[in-house]
C-alpha cells in the first residue's frame, strides 16, 4: 500500500495533521518529515519519521522513493512575520521547497496538497467576502510565495497532470503547538496569557478584523479536499475556506465570557499591522462548499470554549 508524506511535520499545522492522518489511514502509512530532528524515543512511539530538508531535492526524492509515497502534504514553509524578516530565506524555503516536491511528484506520480493563505491577497483585493477568483497582489514575501505557489501547482496540474489541491487558510487557532511567527498568532497567544496572567498585550489594533479558523476545522478541510471526487472540482487548487471573522477586542470579549477579569491592551507592531491591513476581513468560501461540501464546525463561541478548556488542561499537566 502506498503511503502519505507530510513535510514540515513538526510545525504548527503538521503537528496536528500527522496524528489526524494516522488515525484515519493507519500509523505506519503516514510518514512525517521535517528539517528538525525528532528524538529517537518519540519517533518509535509516534510512527515513521524522516529527517529531510525540502530545499534539497535529493532528500525529498529519496524519502518518496523509499516509502512509495502516493500523496504529499507539503507543509514546510516560513510564516508571514518571519518571512518578512528573512525574505531571501523565505523564498528559498517556500518556493524552492515546493518546486522540489512538485518535481519529485511528477516523477513518482504523487498527489500534492499545498496550503495557501489569506496572505495570498493584497491591499487591492476586496477585503470583505473576498471572492474565490479575484485580484491577488500581495505586498509581503510570504504572500508572493503563496500566489506563486498556487500558480506553480496549477501549472503542474495542467502541464504534467499532477493532482495538486489546496486551500487558502485563514488565521489558525490551536492549543497543541505554540505560535510560529504568523501575523494572526495573537489569536493563539492571547489564550496562553489569559490563562496564565489574566492580561494580554496585543500587537495589532483593537479593530483589526481578520478571517480565522479553529485548527480541527482546518485539518478536516485538508483531508476532505484531498479525498474529494476530482470530477466535482472546478478550481482544484487554492480554495477559500472560512469559519469566523473577528477583531482582537471581539476575541477578548469572548474570553471574558469565561474569564471575567481578563484585560487586554495594545502595543501595535507596525510591520505586522501593515501585513494584517492588507489581508481580507472575511472570505467567500462558496466554491469549496459547492465543489466538495466544505462547512466549518466551530464558530467563535464554540472555539473559545474548547480552546480555553483544552489549553487549561495542557498547561496544568505541564506543571
Amino acid at each position: 500500500m502506498r503511503r502519505i508524506l507530510v513535510s514540515g511535520a513538526l510545525g504548527q499545522i503538521g503537528s496536528e495533521l500527522v496524528p489526524a492522518l494516522r488515525a484515519r489511514y493507519g500509523r505506519d502509512r503516514v510518514i512525517a518529515s521535517d528539517i528538525r530532528m525528532m528524538p529517537a524515543g518519540e519517533q518509535a512511539e509516534q510512527g515513521p519519521y524522516e529527517h529531510a530538508d525540502c530545499t534539497q531535492s535529493h532528500q525529498i526524492l529519496e524519502v518518496i522513493r523509499r516509502h512509495d509515497v502516493e500523496r504529499v502534504y507539503h507543509m514546510a514553509a516560513l510564516l508571514s512575520a518571519v518571512a518578512e524578516d528573512k525574505p531571501q530565506v523565505a523564498w528559498t524555503v517556500n518556493m524552492n521547497g515546493l518546486y522540489n516536491v512538485l518535481e519529485v511528484a511528477r516523477q513518482y506520480d504523487c498527489a500534492v496538497f499545498f496550503p495557501s493563505s489569506i496572505g495570498a491577497f493584497g491591499p487591492s483585493t476586496p477585503r470583505d467576502r473576498t471572492p474565490q477568483d479575484t485580484i491577488q497582489r500581495p505586498t509581503t514575501m510570504y504572500g508572493v510565495s503563496k500566489v506563486a505557489g498556487e500558480m506553480l501547482c496549477d501549472y503542474y496540474a495542467l502541464r504534467f497532470g499532477i493532482d495538486t489541491r489546496g486551500v487558502r487558510l485563514p488565521g489558525l487557532i490551536s492549543y497543541v503547538a505554540p505560535p510560529g511567527g504568523g501575523t494572526t498568532d495573537y489569536a493563539v497567544d492571547i489564550f496562553y496569557h489569559a490563562l496564565r496572567y489574566g492580561r494580554y498585550t496585543c500587537f495589532l489594533r483593537p479593530d483589526t478584523c481578520l478571517d480565522m479558523m479553529y485548527m480541527p476545522d482546518a485539518i478536516r478541510a485538508m483531508i476532505e479536499v484531498m479525498e474529494a471526487d476530482p470530477a466535482r472540482l472546478t478550481h482544484r487548487n487554492a480554495f477559500n475556506i472560512t469559519a469566523m471573522s473577528f477583531t482582537p477586542e471581539v476575541l477578548a470579549e469572548a474570553i471574558r465570557q469565561h474569564l471575567p477579569g481578563f484585560a487586554i491592551d495594545y502595543e501595535v507592531d507596525p510591520v505586522r499591522q501593515a501585513i494584517a491591513d492588507s489581508w481580507p476581513r472575511s472570505l467567500d468560501d462558496s466554491a469549496a462548499r459547492s465543489e466538495w461540501g466544505w462547512a466549518a464546525a466551530y464558530d467563535l463561541p464554540a472555539m473559545t470554549e474548547d480552546m480555553l478548556s483544552k489549553l487549561d488542561a495542557k498547561l496544568k499537566a505541564a506543571k
